[in-house]
């Protein structure tokens, strides 16, 4: 039988082994994947050379920390809109392309894409993998539209009513430290540190029905999900963190898994807890009651939803519900809050105004305190509050990854596999898309009256949501 001779490659019969063939076998195919990786990354550079791009760092790094988390990073996303409109194209390091866009044209093909077609990127998403799990922020697919219509009853009127005792509550918690605060000689404070322990409070009542009184002493929960917001963050921001097993070995990385046990601990006990008083009698009876008495909760809601076959949700499938509510809603509606008063601040006109439309609308009541049907009652704070989450938007931009050729109105066409960031706030300070995008407020004043006289005061109002052009289907 013939020996295989190998001594084309300077190896002699010796070395002719199955191990060195396989060996030979896997150094070929990894050559050719990095070739086919490189190959791949030639060609989108070719195709994305209809993109319009600003100017690199260097070739490495490309344009990494160009927009940093910071005030001055929101400046440059605001001067990008400025030269680029449209969309533009960044690289993070030498070889992944982002292809940025900021108006409603540009946005429109890939929002209105099936999920098939323009998944959630998962690069930053996957972060919060181990502390989320499948919620419906991290879900895909036939999972997430299974849990969305699942919790559609959840969000329900009749279940929200209750909450705005809750939140009046929280509120007049903030309001008397506030006072407190004032009365011992202090008149400057963080004011996102308290808004954000404030919606925190809340959200424990109203998810678990929990009485933490984090407002006014420290809460080992509500300390860890802080902690866990601001790991997410800082990692996002460092390139070399992005791969699992580095973070790991870091400090951060032991920091972020001790700290999600702690919020996984729990939640859990919640969930057991809750599934001992679960009743025998009819459901629609019990959600009738618990509502009545004004008890009912985001557990309570998941506890107790089924699907059509009767399957209920599992444990897993709730604590990544609650803890996804408890991310997503404490720090964007802080945020959103925060602004709100500081846009009130520098416009004295603005909040005198806000603060006459609530004395005339709780005049002659007792308590004062707002409810349910007082919040379609105040139209002129709702327009501030709807124009300054233009100004300053909590969440800044999402990112979608296409799986397919996407084309563009203007004929430019995004490759599959290239990632989209949506810029939310890019879009909000685009010229193209509103006059004045930095301005708070209308320059024009005019009253117009109905035709039954009433009238409806409008001068100086805020802009609320008037773009130009195409911007009013977005």
């Amino acid at each position: 039988m013939p020996q295989l001779s190998l001594s084309w490659l300077g190896l002699g019969l010796e070395a002719a082994s199955p191990w060195l063939l396989l060996l030979l076998v896997g150094a070929s195919w990894l050559l050719a994947r990095v070739l086919t990786q490189i190959y791949a990354c030639c060609e989108n550079s070719r195709r994305l050379q209809c993109f319009p791009q600003p100017p690199k760092r260097n070739w490495f790094l490309g344009h990494l920390d160009m927009i940093p988390p910071t005030e001055q990073g929101m400046k440059k996303v605001t001067q990008l809109v400025t030269t680029y409109p449209k969309c533009f194209m960044i690289w993070m390091g030498p070889i992944i392309p982002v292809i940025t866009l900021c108006h409603p044209d540009t946005i429109r093909p890939i929002l209105s894409a099936s999920v098939a077609v323009a998944p959630k990127d998962m690069m930053f998403y996957s972060f919060l993998k181990p502390w989320l799990g499948d919620g419906l922020l991290l879900s895909t697919s036939d999972k997430w539209s299974c849990h969305r219509r699942l919790l559609t009853p959840a969000f329900h009127f009749n279940i929200l009513k209750p909450y705005v005792k809750i939140f009046n509550d929280s509120t007049n918690v903030m309001h008397a430290k506030w006072q407190r605060l004032i009365s011992e000689g202090k008149n400057r404070l963080d004011m996102f540190e308290h808004i954000s322990l404030m919606t925190l409070d809340s959200l424990q009542k109203c998810i678990f029905g929990f009485e933490s009184n984090c407002q006014e002493k420290p809460s080992e929960y509500i300390a860890t999900i802080l902690d866990l917001s601001a790991l997410v963050t800082r990692r996002g921001h460092n390139l070399l963190m992005y791969m699992d097993f580095l973070y790991h070995l870091t400090p951060d990385g032991q920091h972020f898994r001790k700290a999600c046990r702690l919020v996984h601990d729990f939640t859990g006990a919640v969930i057991q807890e809750r599934r001992q008083t679960l009743p025998d009698q009819d459901v629609d009876d019990f959600l009738l009651a618990k509502a009545k008495s004004k008890t009912l909760d985001f557990i309570d809601v998941l506890l107790l939803t089924k699907d059509e076959d009767g399957k209920m949700l599992s444990d897993e499938d709730i604590r990544a519900e609650a803890d996804t509510f408890m991310f997503e809603g404490h720090d964007t509606t802080a945020s959103g809050l925060s602004w709100v008063l500081y846009n009130l601040a520098k416009h004295p006109e603005y909040q005198e105004r806000c603060r006459q439309e609530v004395r005339e609308l709780l005049r002659d009541r007792d308590p004062k305190d707002i409810e349910w049907d007082d919040l379609a009652q105040l139209p002129f704070l709702t327009m501030c509050i709807k124009e300054s989450l233009r100004l300053h938007p909590p969440v800044v931009f999402i990112t979608r990854r296409c799986t397919q050729d996407v084309m563009l109105p203007d004929g430019a066409v995004i490759p599959k596999g290239v990632t989209c960031a949506i810029s939310i706030f890019g879009t909000h300070h685009n010229p193209a898309v509103w006059p004045d995008p930095e301005e708070l407020h209308r320059t024009d004043v005019r009253h117009e009256r109905d035709e039954g006289g009433a009238g409806a005061d409008a001068a100086a109002l805020p802009r609320a949501a008037r773009p130009r052009g195409a911007a009013q289907e977005a």
